[in-house]
């Protein structure tokens, strides 16, 4: 699996192994939702400016955010692997066979003020946001409050199954 970060110039540190991190909660989740292939993820940080920008660019949102996905998969159902079967073509890298899930873009600004706002650490609140992204990598969305149970519960239960809990 490849898991790649990067991170935007001057952007406010977080002072953990972002790398390790993203690994660890990247695998748990795709372990989780049986992922049968190995997959390509990448992770860039950035600072709010940045992310509003995107986000008035690819969302027509003119404000900033705490996280991006940009999935590469059209999934017709959450974690619905069959979709890939039907048209592999352009999903999987041709030099390292991996599937292409997609890009994560999380806003270091937006880590570290939700972690105080909500009284956890920042890496519960990185944690979190991984998670919430890979999932919609995944097909998830909590658009409809019934989505929205199911995904905020497949986050909890991630998050728990790694010990990465809101308590500092």
């Amino acid at each position: 699996m490849t898991f790649s970060v990067e991170a935007d110039e001057g952007i406010r540190q977080l002072e953990l192994e972002v790398d390790k991190v993203f690994e660890r909660v990247a695998k748990a989740v795709l372990e989780v939702l049986e992922c049968p292939f190995e997959c390509e993820v990448s992770l860039t940080l950035t600072d709010d400016e940045n992310i509003r920008e995107l986000n008035r660019q690819f969302r027509d949102m003119d404000s900033s955010t705490d996280v991006l996905s940009f999935p590469m998969v059209d999934f017709k159902q959450p974690a619905d692997y069959s979709c890939i079967d039907e048209d592999p073509t352009d999903l999987f890298d041709p030099e390292n066979g991996e599937l292409i899930l997609g890009d994560i873009v999380i806003s270091t600004d937006h880590v570290i003020a939700q972690a105080e706002e909500y009284g956890h650490s920042v890496l519960r609140e990185l944690a979190f946001l991984i998670t919430h992204s890979m999932l919609h990598l995944l097909g998830f969305d909590h658009i409809e409050p019934g989505d929205a149970v199911i995904m905020e519960r497949t986050q909890d239960d991630i998050l728990n199954m790694l010990n990465i809990r809101r308590q500092l």
